[in-house]
């Protein structure tokens, strides 16, 4: 038995627990160094892929113009991240399931309105945005803690999927900067009377990273508050987590060749 092998401290299930959970993880380590164990390995913690994902559905937002098949296109991408989020952080058979449900019929509704009418409706399209984005970080965390339970070390997968959560975080409040814009009668924006997807995002990243160019500035006390909560997340979040696992990185000992 494994208990034997182990032994016991005492009469503590605590102890025993903790060690037949030690060996087990061991165990699996040393198989998955072997070579049938990485060809039988699952490819799930790939945040590098994800981050790349994150990275493209940005960039078309920042360089598409804004129009209802902008629109379409973003809800379709927001909704790969989504998916692409759950698949990699290895959530429930049931979770993933649901969560595709709900982004096939999201897809859907927005292709049939937008071939019905030709137009997809902006402040709806923000909400179902921002919803996606805002469950996507709650997956990758969720992952990245049982990344780590698994490797028992800080690695570059950890790393990558930090900097997604980073990126999300951004593209979040870019989402609720334009929902406060078409919901407000005054603009967002004090320098423009209505911005569009691409300034949200260039004010939101201009915000998070603290380069503040000043050429968009909110106009709004509403947009303001927003505007420091998102500097303070983003620089405590650059401080910390992400400190945190770079310097864990350099200093994580490497696995078994053998």
């Amino acid at each position: 038995m494994v208990v034997a092998k182990v032994g016991l401290k005492g009469s503590d299930p605590g102890f025993v627990r903790r060690r037949c959970h030690a060996r087990w993880v061991a165990e699996r380590r040393r198989f998955a160094d072997t070579a049938i164990g990485r060809e039988l390995a699952p490819r799930r913690h790939a945040y590098g892929l994800l981050l790349l994902l994150i990275v493209a559905s940005i960039a078309f937002q920042l360089a598409a113009a804004d129009g209802e098949l902008a629109r379409a296109i973003t809800i379709l991408l927001q909704g790969g991240v989504f998916l692409a989020a759950l698949w990699t952080s290895q959530a429930r058979t049931r979770l993933l399931r649901a969560g595709t449900v709900a982004v096939v019929a999201i897809t859907v509704v927005a292709a049939i309105t937008f071939a019905a009418q030709g137009e997809v409706d902006e402040r709806a399209s923000r909400l179902t945005g921002l919803l996606l984005l805002v469950f996507a970080p709650v997956a990758i965390v969720s992952g990245l803690m049982g990344h780590f339970r698994d490797e028992g070390r800080v690695t570059v997968q950890t790393m990558f999927g930090v900097l997604c959560i980073y990126l999300l975080i951004g593209s979040m409040f870019a989402a609720v900067f334009g929902i406060i814009d078409s919901a407000a009668p005054p603009s967002f924006f004090a320098q423009i009377k209505e911005g569009t997807t691409s300034d949200y995002l260039y004010f939101s990243f201009s915000t998070i990273t603290t380069t503040g160019y000043g050429d968009l500035t909110a106009g709004t006390d509403v947009g303001r508050s927003f505007t420091i909560t998102e500097q303070l997340i983003g620089q405590i979040y650059l401080v910390t987590v992400v400190a945190v696992i770079v310097g864990n990185l350099r200093r994580g000992p490497a696995r078994s060749a053998s």
